[in-house]
Order: C-alpha cells, then sequence, then structure tokens
C-alpha cells in the first residue's frame, strides 16, 4: 500500500476503543523489550541483588528471594509504559487525536500531539501507532508528515519562534528511530533511570 492511499482526519467516537487497543497493541510490542534494556543495566542489577539478598532472610525460598524483585520491576516497568503511552490523551491545542485511514475505511494509525511545555518548545507527538497488520507501508511516514504540517500551522497561529516538532521514542523501537532519523530528526536527550535512558526524544526544525 503506497502512503498517497491513505488519508488522515480527526478520530470519530465511534472508532476509539479500535484505536485504543491498536495503543495498547503498540505498547505491548516494546514493553519486554524495554523491561529487558532496563533491567540489564549494571545498576540495575546491583539493586536486584541487594533485594535479593535481603529478602532472603523473609523468606524461606532462595528461588522467590531471587524471583520476586524482578517480578516486580518488569511488572512496574510494564505499568508506567501502559500509563504514559497505552491511553487517549485529551484532545489539546493541535486538535485530534488523528487516525490514518486506508482508503476501504479501515483505522490503520494513530496520531495524538501537544504542545510544549515552554515557549519555544513547538509541538510534541504524545501518540503514534500503527496497526500491526499495516506496518512497513508507508504509515508511519504519513503520520508523520501530517503531525509535521499541524505542527508549523499551529506554530503560525499561535506566534510560536520556531516551528519544531519533538517525538519520544522507546530505547527499544530501532525501527521508529531508523525512520525518524531517515526524516532529518536528530536524537536530543530523553528519559529513563538511574543515569540509563529508556526514552529518546528526536526533534526537527521545521
Amino acid at each position: 500500500m503506497a502512503p498517497s492511499h491513505l488519508s488522515v482526519r480527526e478520530m470519530r467516537e465511534d472508532e476509539k476503543a479500535l484505536v485504543l487497543e491498536m495503543l495498547k497493541a503498540g505498547v505491548k510490542d516494546t514493553e519486554n523489550r524495554v523491561a529487558l534494556h532496563a533491567l540489564t543495566r549494571p545498576p540495575t542489577l546491583l539493586l536486584l541483588a541487594a533485594a535479593s539478598s535481603g529478602l532472603r532472610f523473609v523468606l524461606a525460598s532462595f528461588a522467590l528471594a531471587l524471583l520476586l524483585p524482578v517480578l516486580l520491576a518488569v511488572v512496574a516497568l510494564k505499568l508506567g509504559l501502559r500509563a504514559r503511552w497505552g491511553s487517549l490523551p485529551p484532545p489539546g491545542g493541535l486538535g485530534g487525536p488523528w487516525v490514518a485511514v486506508r482508503g476501504s475505511g479501515d483505522v490503520c494509525g494513530v496520531l495524538a500531539l501537544a504542545p510544549g511545555s515552554h515557549t519555544g518548545d513547538g509541538a510534541r507527538v504524545t501518540r503514534l501507532s500503527v496497526s500491526r497488520w499495516h506496518r512497513r507501508q508507508g504509515v508511519g511516514r504519513r503520520l508523520l508528515a501530517f503531525a509535521e504540517s499541524r505542527a508549523r500551522a499551529w506554530a503560525g497561529d499561535v506566534g510560536e519562534p520556531r516551528a519544531r516538532l519533538v517525538v519520544p521514542v522507546a530505547v527499544a523501537a530501532w525501527g521508529v528511530a531508523g525512520m525518524l532519523e531517515g526524516c532529518g530528526y536528530q536524537a536530543e536527550g530523553g528519559w529513563g533511570c538511574m543515569g540509563y535512558t529508556l526514552v529518546r526524544e528526536f526533534s526537527k526544525d521545521l
């Protein structure tokens, strides 16, 4: 399917359940890889070992003392990612949420945007997910191009000093990071835990 066969419009209320499932599926695709990345960092391994040693004095089972801290850490990471990316944000100053639709009417991607926290920050992508059945078909690039056009229009309307778009990407989502770099985005910081980045932020002046 070529990108020209796609259109982008605001989400209808009757599409909300489908879009929510798409967002949750997108988070599920990356959360295990993010958890593996986070839990194999040296400081995390040290903390897990210390927690296991402490639990051995409380729990009768050595295996349980070893596995319980790991299980709790994985659950916390997954819940954090789902809370951050697995739900629909309220409509913001840039409109939406937006959906990519095939000519036949099938919803195959979702996009949500929000203004940055401060003047000059530009716009931010808060949700970007493509149905697993429509990946590698140009849907992500089409939504990104639409996000850029909305960010430019919004910057002109509100008098932002520059048009800019920021896209957060989970550290394990190498395909998305590669697409952004191919579209002229550059990595600039992010957020994580104990000095290790879990989510990178890519930005581009439009």
